[in-house]
């Protein structure tokens, strides 16, 4: 049997251990203590400070080519704060069941949604799920910016604190809501409700309370304006955790997220005014091409420098205003661009912003007709599969493709055919499809969706021979731009709105630098030029509105059931013209004149303090007489003699038989120069008496 040690023995044996235990609960004690001392004394500390003063947005503006501002964002109309009694309970309701669930328990960190976030988070090996509160978004916005660094974190959560201190739930909650960006400049429920619904934030309805509070999270992807798909899923997404929570009854929430919402049209009042189309368009450019954050945009005092010319604009919107009737549903959209720098100087997407907002010079739905031809006619130059004398018939043909397995029969607008053979000139001038379609045959379509890629057109095409005839959509800003470079001796400028944007302290964050292209060289550019100007000439489709434009002027008409062009250029300004309707419904003759009135109308206001000037003349082209008939060297006792211009080497050196030989050489130079000259004297003399 085993002895038992006394008691005395034992507890002399766990001594040791008993003080060991004793001094470590007392030093953890002191700790606490101290620890308890430390929180008490650094949440008296915050609770004596006061918070910083909220960081006050700054109104951001955009400026024209003359610097007057065309646009503000946050002006102080965008921010109305009301108390909480006078925002709808369903907004409030329904933000708190997708922001904050726990919002009037917790005391500014929700610990559980933190939990929650993190496992989901750690599952997805992503950051999927946020857990911030409302008080800790309000913190954020108010005091401090979006980086993501510790430092920035350690403030929010101390200002988070202080916020709970200071403050009511409620009265938090009211700032939140007064605050919170709720897209396209509206800060807060009341500026939000009346730029969406036309209403005040007191009178919102569920299903109208509910859209809302899913915009916040992202703007760009949850307005309706800007996504109307997205917006209606998160609207139902929030619906159904209401019910989740208990807020609502399953039917209510059905019902609201069947409700036909009805929204003010984007541009009423405040959104109208100068340039809305080219303003909106800025805007894109700065948030999504140039990364501009929204917030920055919205109220972080940046100024963008823009090209738009406010006097070229006037002229545009006057043009497009008077050059259809009033009561008229037709359409209609206008894009100019300086060939020489790239820059955007007007731009016009439609008749009424403020009834619609979409921008036609975008637009990519819209066939170009015979304003496409030019694309065609320079690649057969560049190619030198033809010059300007070329010749094809005009009579009704069929032509084959696709090694022989398909057919193509075009025809010319009201059957009109001459009847003979015809040159590029005469085709162009009296848009002639059967010589467009003989053109793009001989020189490839292949080859001419090449130079439309290089003239910056990114529409879809289709190597077939109604290519030619502009049959495949392309959008008026991409027939603009291409046009420019004709203007601009074959270099293709990239269209730039924005020239720079600097931040409140005047550093800029952004400045262009348009790239340039050398399409084609400047000889083969200034025939086509030369070419593409007797569309305003006698007998060309332009030729009834060129009494109007007193300078010189080359462009190409275009016409479709459903579309009708002038795109068109001068030396200084390179302009697509668009008219026709938004459904698709057919133009009348009528309707379908219309798009050349526009174009001269505006290109003459534009340029109405500029002098004319000539398009220069670069080297490589040769100016000699030729007989149109035959397309050979005319000569002196040639009746129809008329000054053609060629890249040279490829300028006819057959003179033509009928009317002798040898009486053209030795006199081409020097008569073409004469001619030349009588031909702009008689042009500026037209000009003058106009």
């Amino acid at each position: 049997m085993k002895r038992r040690l006394p008691v005395s023995i034992q507890l002399e044996k766990w001594m040791p251990l008993l003080k060991h235990v004793k001094r470590w609960l007392v030093y953890s004690g002191v700790a606490l203590l101290l620890l308890f001392i430390c929180a008490f004394g650094f949440l008296y500390y915050l609770r004596e400070q006061a918070l910083p003063a909220s960081a006050i947005s700054q109104t951001s503006q955009m400026l024209d080519a003359q610097g007057h501002i065309i646009d503000t964002f946050h002006a102080g109309e965008n921010r109305q704060s009301v108390p909480l009694k006078q925002i709808s309970p369903y907004l409030v309701e329904a933000t708190l069941a997708i922001e904050d669930q726990r919002f009037y328990d917790h005391l500014g960190f929700d610990m559980k949604g933190m939990a929650r976030a993190a496992v989901v988070n750690v599952e997805n090996m992503s950051r999927k799920q946020g857990a911030s509160t409302l008080t800790q978004q309000l913190a954020r916005n108010l005091y401090l910016t979006h980086e993501r660094t510790w430092s920035r974190k350690l403030k929010e959560a101390m200002y988070t604190i202080q916020l709970e201190m200071h403050y009511s739930k409620d009265e938090i909650l009211a700032m939140y809501l007064n605050q919170i960006y709720y897209g396209h400049g509206a800060y807060g429920a009341e500026a939000a409700a009346e730029l969406y619904y036309g209403k005040h934030a007191s009178e919102l309805t569920l299903a109208e309370s509910a859209m809302l509070a899913g915009i916040p999270k992202g703007p760009k992807y949850y307005s309706p304006y800007m996504d109307m798909k997205n917006a209606k899923d998160r609207q139902r997404t929030i619906l159904q955790t209401m019910v989740d929570q208990g807020i609502l009854l399953q039917p209510d929430a059905e019902a609201a997220g069947a409700e036909l919402l009805r929204f003010v049209p984007l541009g009423t009042s405040k959104q109208a005014g100068t340039a809305p189309y080219f303003r909106d368009y800025v805007r894109y450019m700065a948030v999504d091409k140039l990364g501009i954050d929204e917030r920055t945009m919205s109220e972080g005092g940046i100024r963008i420098y823009t090209t738009l010319d406010p006097d070229a604009q006037r002229a545009a919107e006057e043009a497009v205003a008077s050059g259809i009737p009033a009561d008229s549903e037709q359409q209609a959209a206008l894009v100019s661009v300086d060939p020489r720098t790239g820059y955007i100087k007007a731009m016009v997407g439609g008749r009424d912003y403020k009834t619609n907002q979409y921008n036609r010079v975008f637009a990519k739905t819209r066939q170009p007709g015979s304003s496409f031809k030019p694309i065609l006619y320079l690649t057969a130059l560049q190619e030198g599969v033809l010059t300007p004398v070329s010749q094809f018939k005009s009579t009704p043909t069929i032509f084959t493709y696709d090694e022989g397995r398909k057919t193509y029969s075009p025809s010319n607008y009201n059957s009109k055919y001459v009847g003979d053979f015809i040159n590029m000139r005469q085709a162009i001038a009296s848009s002639d499809n059967i010589y467009a379609v003989n053109s793009i045959m001989t020189v490839g379509p292949e080859k001419v969706i090449a130079m439309a890629r290089k003239l910056g057109i990114e529409s879809p095409m289709k190597p077939v021979p109604s290519l030619a005839l502009g049959t495949f959509p392309v959008s008026p800003f991409e027939m603009a731009s291409a046009f420019s470079a004709f203007a601009n001796g074959g270099v293709r400028m990239e269209p730039t709105a924005i020239l720079r944007i600097e931040d409140a302290k005047g550093e800029v964050l952004y400045e262009a630098q348009p790239a340039s292209s050398a399409v084609v060289d400047a000889a083969h550019a200034y025939v086509l030029t030369s070419l593409m100007e007797s569309v305003f000439e006698t007998g060309g489709t332009g030729n009834r509105v060129s009494a109007m434009i007193k300078r010189p002027v080359a462009g190409k008409t275009g016409t479709t059931a459903t579309d009708a062009w002038l795109v068109g250029y001068t030396p200084e300004l390179a302009t697509a013209v668009w008219v026709g309707y938004d459904k698709g419904r057919k133009l009348t003759p009528v309707e379908a004149r219309r798009a050349a009135p526009i174009f001269a109308s505006y290109t003459e206001a534009a340029l109405s303090a500029i002098p004319p000037k000539i398009f220069p003349l670069p080297d490589g082209v040769v100016s000699v007489y030729i007989d149109p008939q035959s397309g050979k060297l005319a000569g002196k006792s040639c009746p129809d003699r008329r000054l053609e211009s060629f890249v040279s080497g490829t300028e006819p050196v057959e003179v033509c038989g009928v009317h002798g030989e040898g009486d053209a050489s030795g006199a081409q130079d020097s008569g073409a120069q004469a001619e030349q000259t009588r031909h702009w004297w008689k042009q500026l003399k037209r000009w003058w008496s106009n």
